[in-house]
């Protein structure tokens, strides 16, 4: 189990670092935004090459970092009944929601998904749009986000079970997870 935990602490601090390398594409893609509105609005003049890397950018954004969500525990839950579950409880619906939903999910899509990055890079697919980009790095974003996804789920899963197993502090508690305890350290510096 402890290589387990070590495998887990390497895919957090992954997920981690690509989070925090990626929150700076929101700023980049609201500045593409605006400097594509403005030059619409104001010289009337557009372009789609543009317009797509804002999509491209957001594409990033979501993807790549829907693991560094999962590892921050800030994606949608609907806690009306686990909230009132026993904290043991709420992690067996976690466990059992990683293994039969999350990774299967991600796994397939994953699969689905990397035949068609292959053929946007075998074919050099281009945009259909006039002064479009090449399609296949955004092509890449989808595999490579779900196995990413995947790997957290992983860890995720790994935590758990160590938890249960009485090997680890609980993983949801931002005070003892070495990965958010750092977030929120920095986020406390910052006040």
């Amino acid at each position: 189990m402890l290589t387990l935990l070590r495998i887990s602490r390497a895919i957090d601090a992954l997920n981690a670092k690509i989070g925090q390398a990626l929150i700076w594409l929101v700023l980049v893609m609201a500045l593409v935004s605006a400097g594509n509105a403005a030059f619409r609005y104001l010289f009337n003049l557009s372009s789609n090459a543009w317009l797509e890397l804002q999509w491209y950018l957001f594409s990033s954004v979501f993807l790549l970092c829907a693991g560094y969500t999962l590892l921050n525990d800030e994606h949608i839950r609907i806690d009306v009944v686990s909230s009132h579950l026993s904290r043991r409880a709420q992690l067996w619906i976690d466990i059992f929601g990683t293994v039969f939903f999350l990774l299967p999910l991600s796994i397939f899509i994953m699969w689905l998904s990397w035949p068609v990055f292959v053929n946007a890079w075998t074919s050099q697919e281009i945009s259909g749009n006039a002064g479009g980009l090449i399609r296949w790095p955004v092509r890449l974003l989808v595999p490579l986000g779900f196995f990413l996804l995947s790997l957290q789920g992983l860890s995720e899963l790994i935590k758990r079970v160590a938890y249960l197993r009485g090997l680890i502090p609980d993983p949801g508690d931002k005070q003892t997870h070495p990965v958010l305890r750092n977030r929120t350290a920095g986020e406390e510096a910052a006040q």
